[in-house]
């Protein structure tokens, strides 16, 4: 364990987030740089003097489970992850959770696809990256706290209109909803000591009937949707074809929306590329 360099190492991440990013509140008279101490420490589920310690380089050897809490709590990539691990003297094992890291020549591809709305996904149907005609259809991922790009929560959680559909983000509720369900269950046992993933399935157990239902059925085996309809306030229901492309060493997926050549869904596209994301239905 190199103690001087894990203690640097900590307090650089430390450094370079800010409340917003963990989703904590900037509050006042804030002097430190990035987040406090105590606020690392209570995200990581750790005492703030133990954390103190490992950032004063006099701490003992963290467990595998610190390491996991650091992990998360400083939003590390998964190449910061292992080399945390190994300043600690404890190889990495298998990821805990999800990856969030989507490679740059992913994101790459989305922005190449001009004529296409496209997404990465993580295993529990979090949006982790998007394309301008994405956000433009389904909604402005950019605009949404990290916990609501979650299609999951979308879907079971949030408000629907008066013909059952959530007011924006999903498409075909009743199919994507049984969807998710199964991808999730299937997300849990990949993932079994997970906070974030258990706390997921916690909230919509308890918000939701219609997922608590699909939950029991433990069901694991889902039909893919090869067409799609977005209903769409300014242009108005938009069917398109859905093509999923799997990531298998991040265990995300791209999915890609397209329309069928000369069909009205093409042109909504196309309006909808010219209009990006803005909401000329509200007033002012």
């Amino acid at each position: 364990m190199d103690r001087r360099e894990l203690a640097d190492f900590l307090r650089s991440r430390r450094e370079r987030l800010t409340p917003a990013d963990v989703g904590l509140p900037a509050g006042r008279r804030r002097r430190t740089p990035g987040l406090r101490r105590e606020e690392v420490a209570r995200l990581a589920f750790i005492s703030t003097e133990y954390y103190t310690r490992l950032e004063q380089a006099r701490a003992p050897r963290p467990s595998r489970e610190v390491l996991s809490g650091l992990t998360r709590a400083l939003r590390l990539t998964d190449a910061e992850r292992d080399h945390l691990h190994h300043l600690a003297g404890a190889p990495p094992g298998p990821p805990p959770g999800p990856s969030r890291e989507v490679r740059q020549s992913i994101v790459d591809l989305l922005r190449r696809l001009p004529q296409a709305a496209a997404i990465v996904l993580s295993a529990t149907h979090e949006v982790l990256a998007w394309n301008d005609l994405a956000a433009a259809l389904m909604e402005d991922f950019s605009a949404l706290p990290r916990r609501d790009r979650n299609l999951i929560r979308r879907v079971f959680l949030s408000p629907r209109d008066p013909h059952g559909q959530p007011l924006y983000g999903v498409s075909d509720t009743a199919e994507f909803a049984r969807t998710a369900a199964l991808d999730l269950r299937a997300a849990a046992a990949r993932y079994p000591g997970d906070p974030e993933v258990t706390e997921l399935v916690a909230e919509l157990l308890a918000g939701s009937a219609e997922f608590a239902e699909l939950w029991a059925a433990h069901d694991v085996v889902a039909t893919s949707t090869l067409r799609k309809t977005f209903h769409h306030p300014l242009v108005g229901p938009v069917t398109v074809n859905c093509d999923v492309l799997d990531i298998a060493d991040r265990d995300q997926r791209v999915v890609i929306y397209t329309a069928v050549p000369g069909s009205p869904a093409e042109e909504a596209l196309r309006l909808l590329s010219v209009i990006g994301t803005q909401r000329l239905d509200v007033p002012g």
